[in-house]
């Protein structure tokens, strides 16, 4: 047996022996129900967020105030800062809203930790510099004039579809923001704290020091300026025509509160909602809003620090669906038989998660049946196309007693799928054409993308399950991969907008293209492996920082993690790549690198709510991705255990 034979025997030894033991983990690891949810973790603004909400609503209690400080203290770094994402730079609202956290929770500013950020935060601007949105929590307190925020009208919620700024101009998770915090700036509340922030401002005589206003012909400008134009209107809207505004966002907002008393199954939205709410009169033991506070709090994780005290952090958002489709084809794609139990039950749950109901998508396609899944809980209102498109994939994997609802809900998810293509051919999130280039450039709007256009991960996703579905001839297919084609890096990588970042982007395109009749000796799919070759680390593995999304020159480097080095061994399995040095490298580092428990170490945050604003570390991707990775290269089968319709 030659040395390279031996090798491979022995990385497939080694890959058997870590599928196995990591199968067993994410087994034990479902609900009794069926699904599977990881921990969504992102940054302490949601925990600071949550304690001023309480603050704001007179609920805060000591226990939970307490148990929310030590997780914020506990992510301080030794500079004083807080940064958005695991080894991430300092960021200055982030500093500044765990800094305030901390002052609620009783922290002294004199205090070595709280001198440090209150020093940081001076040599970055002070509380000027900070985004928007923690501008408005400040300004909730007196901490910050409303004066000097952005207008933002409820009026706004009477501007039709076909004008622009309209409201649903806006991606969903900004749209569902938006209009409560119009009643906010409308009412611009103000329950004095009692401490001040004079810390935190360079000179607090002159918190805001005048900037000048972009040139008029610029699109900077021209929203400074139509910014100018909404501060006067505010004082001569006539009062009738402002409560009437004020009334139909309520309206808006109760409309859409799902029946777990969330909204959208996202934290900022129900916050502002709930405090919007109580703003028109609505009390805390209103059923509305004892709905609202009660979803909340099952966004908490709590836990034990080393000295055995209770730690609570915030989740932004619940993953249940996503992760159960995911667990899913990773467990198929490992071999466990088509109608195990575990995964029958998940797609019995899954089945009861289809969203059979219009939702905010079909004021752009009025025309086009519900049928997707969304990623939380609950939220009817907002399925989504990447959700969809994975359960789709996930269906097919499982022999179901009751076939015939299977292919129904297939054919309903695809429908919908396909009913949800932008007019560029390819797929967005949540809605259709959603890619009006005005949102961006309000100056409201500096917390991330607030619109939803197509992206290539989204688009590979439902390419892959047209094409499962026998759809690869069909022109909207087609569509679709010109698309993915005309998206490709010149050296080779895709980015990836709802993982970090070219990694994701390429893991998920290249299997769509090959799977869909692109050969593997396409100039396009070489390019992409000679990519993903040139950044695999030197210890075998690969990974991204969330730097990539500002600085091309981050692209495909950083620290490995399993995540990520799954999705590159996913891109290159495909590519047929199987034999290659680079796979058997990278197989290796997972195998080297798996915890005793079947799990992997992942502190790094792969998953992107919006490139670089806001990063996400998913919990149960550190299992899902590399058991499919590794099940696909010890069955050498790069597509998954079906090719169904292929």
């Amino acid at each position: 047996m030659t040395a390279t034979a031996v090798e491979s025997s022995t990385t497939l030894t080694a890959a058997q022996q870590a599928t196995a033991r990591a199968v067993d983990n994410l087994l034990a690891l479902q609900d009794e129900a069926g699904w599977w949810k990881g921990d969504l973790e992102t940054n302490v603004t949601m925990d600071a967020e949550d304690l001023l909400l309480r603050q704001f609503l007179g609920i805060s209690d000591p226990e939970t105030t307490a148990a929310a400080a030590r997780h914020i203290r506990s992510q301080q770094r030794p500079d004083g800062t807080w940064p958005t994402f695991h080894g991430g730079p300092p960021e200055i609202s982030a500093t500044i809203e765990a800094y305030v956290g901390l002052r609620l929770a009783g922290d002294e500013p004199d205090a070595p930790h709280m001198a440090a950020a209150s020093a940081w935060v001076r040599g970055a601007g002070g509380i000027a510099s900070s985004r928007v949105f923690t501008r408005i929590w400040l300004a909730l307190f007196g901490w910050w004039s409303w004066d000097d925020l952005p207008e933002l009208p409820p009026e706004l919620i009477y501007l039709p579809k076909w004008v622009p700024l309209n409201i649903y101009d806006f991606g969903c998770w900004a749209r569902q923001t938006i209009v409560p915090l119009t009643i906010v700036s409308a009412k611009r509340p103000v329950r004095p704290a009692s401490f001040a922030l004079d810390e935190l401002h360079i000179d607090p005589r002159r918190p805001n020091p005048a900037r000048p206003l972009a040139p008029a012909t610029t699109w900077d400008g021209a929203f400074q300026r139509l910014d100018r134009a909404l501060h006067a209107y505010r004082k001569v809207t006539l009062r009738s025509v402002r409560r009437s505004a004020i009334r139909s966002c309520a309206r808006w907002i109760i409309e859409r509160q799902e029946n777990d008393g969330c909204w959208g199954g996202i934290q900022p939205p129900a916050v502002y909602s709930v405090i919007a709410l109580h703003l028109l009169g609505y009390d805390l033991e209103h059923p509305v809003l004892r709905a609202g506070l009660a979803s909340l709090e099952r966004f908490a994780v709590w836990r034990k620090d080393e000295n055995g005290d209770p730690v609570r952090m915030v989740e932004a958002c619940q993953s249940p669906v996503w992760d159960t489709c995911l667990a899913t084809i990773a467990l198929a794609d490992a071999g466990l038989p088509a109608d195990h139990p575990a995964l029958v039950r998940a797609v019995d749950w899954m089945l009861d998660e289809q969203i059979l109901k219009p939702g905010d998508w079909s004021v752009r396609r009025p025309e086009v049946r519900p049928g997707g899944w969304a990623f939380e809980f609950h939220n009817e209102n907002y399925p989504d196309i990447d959700d969809t498109a994975e359960v789709v994939l996930a269906l097919r994997r499982v022999t179901h007693p009751d076939p015939k609802r299977v292919d129904w809900a297939i054919q309903r998810g695809a429908e919908w799928n396909l009913g949800m293509q932008s007019r560029n051919g390819a797929w967005g999130a949540f809605d259709a054409d959603n890619m009006s280039p005005f949102p961006n450039r309000l100056p409201f709007c500096d917390f991330g993308e607030v619109i939803d256009p197509p992206s290539a991960d989204v688009t590979a996703h439902v390419v892959e399950m047209l094409v499962a579905l026998g759809e690869r001839n069909d022109p909207r297919t087609q569509r679709g991969i010109d698309w993915l084609l005309s998206e490709q890096e010149p050296s080779g990588p895709w980015l990836g907008r709802w993982g970090t970042n070219y990694l994701y982007g390429t893991g998920s395109v290249v299997p769509a293209l090959v799977l869909s009749g692109i050969p593997v000796s396409n100039p396009a799919i070489r390019r992409a492996v000679s990519w993903l070759e040139s950044v695999q680390n030197e210890d075998g593995g690969w990974g991204e920082d969330q730097r990539s999304y500002r600085d091309r020159q981050w692209a495909g480097r950083g620290v490995s993690t399993a995540s990520q080095t799954a999705w590159a061994l996913l891109a290159l399995l495909a590519a047929g790549e199987r034999e290659s040095e680079a796979v058997r490298r990278g197989v290796t580092w997972l195998a080297d690198t798996q915890c005793p428990d079947g799990s992997w170490d992942e502190p790094y945050f792969t998953g992107t709510g919006f490139p670089w604003d806001f990063s996400i570390n998913y919990h149960l991707y550190r299992m899902v991705f590399p058991i499919t990775a590794l099940g696909r290269y010890v069955r050498a089968e790069p597509f998954g255990v079906e090719r169904q319709g292929v």
